[in-house]
């Protein structure tokens, strides 16, 4: 807040000029007692100095920079949310009729059977049987499991009874068809008996029973083959 001063310094400029004027008439006259109104000026002049001092405290401590000022409140507290460790993502189920390693035998359209089921069901059903040998580590079973996905390969399947064993787990069954070496894949075709048919087999002097593992005709043809063995309609 400002005040202006002029005002009031006039003011008491005016009232002493007043006081030196009674004064002087007071020298003149002696003892005359000094008049009543110079009292009352001179309470008005202290009375407006006074009031000036308040107005002026007044005004600095408005302005004083020191003055108190309400704190404004602390931002509050951001609290870090803990780190969230999510577990792995569970590795995925192989596609139906896909192994873990890759091999796809196409289980969804062959009823593929264990060695002991695959041949009493042959018993059974009075079907042929067309007996795979593979291993899981071995590229030729993955690239040979692909014939298995030709429509034609599908449709002739229908005529027998499909059986895949891994050596590996069962050694047995594999040293029993092992006429010319332990090799993977290899593939057998058996009466519903059980009896071999050793004259069916891939046109290849060595490793007979190894078909082409690019081309469904090979195996498609070793399996008209056992079929026309059998005298059965194709």
């Amino acid at each position: 807040m400002c005040v202006d001063l002029r005002a009031f310094r006039g003011y008491t400029f005016q009232v002493t000029k007043d006081q030196g004027k009674r004064g002087g008439r007071g020298r003149k006259k002696g003892k005359e007692a000094p008049a009543k109104g110079s009292w009352g000026s001179l309470a008005a002049a202290i009375g407006a100095v006074a009031m000036l001092g308040v107005l002026l405290y007044g005004s600095f401590k408005a302005e004083d920079p020191t003055a108190a000022v309400s704190p404004e409140p602390a931002p509050a507290a951001t609290t870090t949310p803990p780190a969230v460790t999510t577990a792995p993502a569970p590795t995925p189920p192989p596609a139906p009729g896909k192994s873990a390693n890759g091999e796809n035998w196409n289980d969804a359209q062959i009823a593929w059977q264990g060695y002991e089921a695959g041949m009493a069901k042959a018993k059974t059903e009075n079907k042929p049987v067309c007996l795979v040998f593979y291993t899981s580590w071995c590229p030729h079973c993955r690239n040979y499991a692909n014939v298995f996905q030709d429509p034609r390969i599908v449709a002739r399947a229908k005529d027998f009874v499909m059986i895949r064993v891994n050596p590996d787990d069962e050694s047995a069954i594999g040293d029993r068809y092992a006429p010319d070496g332990s090799y993977v894949p290899r593939t057998f075709f058996l009466a519903p008996d059980g009896a071999h048919m050793a004259d069916v087999h891939a046109p290849r002097p060595k490793f007979q029973h190894f078909y082409d593992e690019s081309d469904p005709a090979s195996l498609l043809g070793g399996m008209d083959a056992a079929l026309r063995k059998l005298a059965r309609p194709m």
